[in-house]
């Protein structure tokens, strides 16, 4: 891949297919932003269908001729784990780039995303080890004596769809259990965010240990790259992360030619803070949260429920420390907040807050842009409403952008129904002293994950994924790795005589 000559201003990023470093197909490439400062920091191939075409002919190629597919898992994990101490080595500007090229704040960036990436990497491969891929049934004599057992295989060629919210993240929850599984792969990162994608991939590529086609990466400005990485038969499965609009148009494309699916959708989330909860640290909790990462993110906990009891005081802080929050250029250490990650999404999350104020909603602190951080870049001031109509869209839609809609209650059941009423179920959250309490209320809430006096926190062993229209299947942990393969049963014949094999005597006799 070429670096950005001395002095220049602006990277030039290839494609990355069947080992190669590619351009796009009839030479097109389109220009990589950064939302801080609205200024041109590279170009990348503005990939076609062809561009998709050729990845996927090397991925099925790789796929068939074994070579990865059919080393021990064993042999795959030790890679891996060579993969990343190399990843390890190469990884010190990823902060930045992170910070520059997908607005998230260099300080998230530097704790969260590079070292949480590459650490799923490891933990992919190394859970991996516990899979069975061999798993005897037991011995049955009826109608006659067999054995009997289950492989598992690797899915074949598998497609990873990603969006610009965590790049880098993404990137490894979608190659790595894909890899550490025996498949092929074909990324595609968000047009907005290719370049930690890019980078992850030379990185591997420097290694030299893994073989050409097994993982490629493309890009594109358009939909047609990702439209036919859904649509193309020799894909066997798409993993599909972002907006449950988009998932839905994945779903069908890819039903017509039965892939398998993972979405990882929108949501909703809906955060309830209990009487008895440690207010300082359900605030700076509900403001982590909401807020990180401006809100660009489908767990955020933009639905929150204060009892009545402490309500008052609660929102008070909560403002309070909300408007606080210093809103800046990502890569600034001292910045707390970033920029949304575009022109279209800033005035999308603009046109959400006045949706709310029309609908009747108080807006509390935000709504602005901050007066700070001059006239480039796409910053929104964190937002809290607060006497959110129960029905309005800043209570039942995703914005995804730095918005909080709050609400009151006082029935432990009611506010249970309240956060259970969304087409959304990915996440949720209760802050209470009382454990055993709060446990009963997660038992409840129809999500894939709930937090107790915490958000965000993940777990590379635990299940990441949504109910309802949050999406379908799961990631991480061995539920995600299974994901990536096929079980077939095994019968294998005993020996049994001709004249006692009688179900044939249905047929034959």
């Amino acid at each position: 891949m070429a670096e950005p000559e001395a002095g220049a201003d602006v990277a030039t990023y290839q494609q990355y297919i069947d080992g190669e470093w590619v351009g796009a197909d009839g030479g097109r490439t389109y220009e990589v932003i950064n939302p801080s400062t609205e200024e041109v920091m590279a170009t990348a191939p503005d990939g076609t269908r062809a561009d998709a075409q050729r990845a996927i002919a090397a991925a099925r190629r790789s796929f068939e001729a074994g070579e990865w597919r059919l080393k021990s898992q064993l042999q795959r994990s030790q890679i891996m784990f060579e993969i990343v101490k190399h990843l390890e080595e190469v990884s010190d500007g990823w902060s930045l780039l992170e910070a520059q090229n997908g607005g998230t704040v260099i300080r998230k960036a530097a704790v969260i995303d590079v070292p949480f990436a590459i650490e799923w990497f490891r933990s992919m491969a190394e859970q991996a080890l516990s899979i069975p891929w061999y798993e005897p049934l037991p011995w049955i004599d009826q109608p006659y004596v067999s054995w009997n057992f289950v492989q598992r295989e690797p899915v074949g060629v598998c497609a990873g769809i990603v969006p610009w919210n965590f790049p880098l993240l993404f990137t490894m929850w979608k190659i790595a259990p894909a890899l550490a599984m025996g498949n092929s792969v074909i990324l595609k990162p968000a047009p907005q965010t290719p370049l930690t994608a890019l980078e992850v991939a030379r990185a591997i590529d420097d290694t030299g240990l893994l073989p050409k086609g097994v993982l490629n990466v493309i890009t594109g400005s358009s939909i047609d790259s990702g439209a036919e990485l859904v649509e193309n038969p020799d894909v066997d499965k798409v993993a599909f992360t972002g907006s449950t609009a988009s998932g839905r148009r994945v779903m069908a494309e890819a039903a017509q030619t039965i892939k398998h699916v993972v979405l990882e959708l929108g949501g909703k989330s809906a955060n309830i803070v209990c009487p008895d909860a440690d207010l300082d640290i359900a605030i700076d909790g509900t403001l982590f949260g909401v807020f990180m990462h401006q809100g660009q993110a489908c767990e955020a906990g933009t639905r929150l429920y204060v009892h009545d009891d402490i309500y008052e005081r609660f929102v008070d802080r909560l403002v309070d420390s909300a408007a606080s929050l210093r809103v800046g250029d990502a890569s600034d250490f001292d910045s707390q907040v970033g920029p949304v990650i575009s022109r279209q999404q800033y005035d999308r999350v603009m046109a959400r807050i006045a949706a709310a104020r029309a609908d009747g909603a108080t807006l509390a602190c935000g709504g602005g842009r901050p007066s700070s951080v001059g006239e480039k870049g796409f910053f929104i001031e964190p937002t809290v409403f607060t006497d959110v109509p129960t029905d309005s869209s800043a209570a039942t839609e995703e914005i995804f952008g730095p918005v909080l809609a709050v609400q009151r209650w006082s029935d432990v059941n009611e506010v249970i129904q309240r956060a259970n009423r969304s087409i959304y179920g990915l996440a949720g959250g209760v802050w209470s002293r009382d454990t055993r309490a709060a446990i009963d209320i997660a038992k409840q809430l129809r999500c894939g994950t709930v937090w107790i006096n915490d958000w965000h926190l993940l777990h590379p062993q635990a299940p990441l994924g949504g109910y309802k229209q949050s999406g379908i299947g799961r990631e991480h942990g061995i539920y995600g790795l299974k994901e990536y393969t096929e079980v077939k049963h095994i019968c294998v014949d005993q020996n049994v005589p001709r004249r006692d094999r009688y179900l044939w005597e249905t047929l034959l006799g």
